[in-house]
């Protein structure tokens, strides 16, 4: 199963809908690759924005990138 990890400045993708369309963008570029044999319910993207005190956002699959993004508590 790829884990994708992206490491990214906090400040560029804190709201959930940015995260959201980048998240759907590498998993389609992930299964695009057909000798990679990769299928979109394997794959999860995780983003790591942790440094400046904001909590780790929860990870996105095929399943739940296309939902509308939830509100964080901050």
């Amino acid at each position: 199963m790829p884990n994708i990890m992206v490491t990214w400045l906090p400040k560029a993708c804190r709201t959930p809908a940015v995260r959201k369309q980048v998240a759907a963008a590498i998993i389609k570029a992930c299964v695009s690759v057909k000798d990679a044999e990769i299928t979109a319910d394997k794959v999860v993207v995780r983003f790591g924005e942790a440094c400046d005190g904001w909590p780790l956002p929860a990870g996105h699959t095929y399943a739940n990138v296309n939902e509308p993004p939830k509100e964080e508590k901050k």
